[in-house]
């Protein structure tokens, strides 16, 4: 019986994609690559890094102040640094068995280009930085922020991301259902009607709105600023998450977190700052915070509340999210069986 992992399971490494000047970054390199130091301090702090580059050089250079022992780096060509979308996806059998699932990245739904970042997983076998099973699913698109996990085979995702025309449009719901079930051994998906962020390329990634947090507790993003433009659709995925049940039938632990006040790029556009993009490592919750001393406080002391075993590292995140991204989109946690 094959399982997907939760996050918060054992896991080796890290692994990151390092911002550079061939990519969507050459216009705030510098600002970025300040967040990229933080992240892999904040994160060395546990456990260790993987970093993928095509020119190794240069995190190197950056990153010469923290322990050598603790990163390893592999020159692979890179589109961007979404680690989380192109990463492999790891599930494991009854044997104690990993199978490396290479789903292909398609730019979430055909929108960047991904050519380079879709052979990443593959690259990195034959470099023989992971090892395992390799399952190759090119024949399906799929991100790895657009799922959570439980550990148990319940699946927590969205309809506007996983139904996206421009991902698996040829296949219905139901057929989809049975990809995640066969290849997760999922028993039970939780499907996510509502809910959105405005500035968001990902179509409503699950790990921007609702995280799958340990003891059957989801954590959230909410608001109850009539004003805001997301107040409707964040009440209505509200909503339905207290109508979901665990595969027991029991009702969730909900835990709301604040929705940070509205961030604008130069163009008066609204960023997708959210505090529900945060990274669970075994002893520790790594989160994105956006220079809001009160909504950053607040999120914290919550987080505190969803992981009261675990540290809670804030990492400031405004670098991010002005490729409209976030902390946990740029990692992907690879479990040490596969290192």
């Amino acid at each position: 019986m094959l399982r997907l992992p939760a996050e918060w399971e054992s896991f080796g490494a890290i692994l990151l994609s390092w911002p550079h000047k061939n990519s969507d970054w050459d216009y705030m390199l510098e600002e970025v690559t300040q967040c990229y130091i933080n992240i892999v301090e904040a994160i060395t702090q546990e456990t260790n890094v993987i970093i993928v580059a095509p020119d190794i050089e240069i995190p190197k250079m950056h990153l010469n102040h923290i322990n050598k022992s603790l990163i390893t780096y592999y020159e692979i060509p890179t589109n961007d640094t979404w680690a989380r979308d192109f990463g492999v996806i790891t599930t494991c059998d009854k044997e104690g068995n990993f199978i490396l699932n290479d789903f292909q990245f398609n730019g979430w739904g055909l929108k960047f280009a991904s050519n380079k970042d879709n052979l990443i997983t593959r690259t990195m076998i034959e470099k023989k930085a992971i090892k395992g099973t390799y399952n190759n699913c090119m024949g399906f698109a799929l991100e790895g922020g657009s799922i959570e996990s439980d550990g148990n085979g319940l699946l927590l995702t969205t309809s506007e991301c996983l139904l996206s025309p421009n991902r698996n449009g040829d296949l219905s719901k139901e057929e989809i259902e049975q990809v995640l079930s066969s290849t997760f051994g999922v028993k039970k998906i939780l499907w996510l009607d509502y809910g959105f962020l405005e500035g968001d390329d990902t179509d409503s990634h699950i790990d921007t709105l609702a995280r799958i947090a340990p003891n059957d507790t989801i954590v959230y993003v909410g608001t109850n600023d009539e004003a805001d433009v997301h107040y409707e659709a964040l009440q209505s995925m509200k909503h339905q998450l207290m109508q979901f049940t665990t595969q027991d039938g029991n009702p969730f632990n909900l835990i709301e977190l604040p929705l940070p006040d509205a961030i604008y790029d130069e163009d008066g556009y609204r960023l997708p700052a959210t505090y529900a993009n945060f990274l669970i490592m075994n002893k520790s919750v790594i989160m994105p915070i956006y220079n809001q001393p009160q909504k950053d406080l607040l999120a914290t002391q919550i987080m505190q509340i969803a992981f009261p075993n675990h540290k809670i590292i804030t990492v400031d995140c405004n670098a991010l999210i002005k490729q409209h991204g976030s902390l946990h989109c740029v990692t992907m946690q690879l479990p040490k069986e596969i290192l």
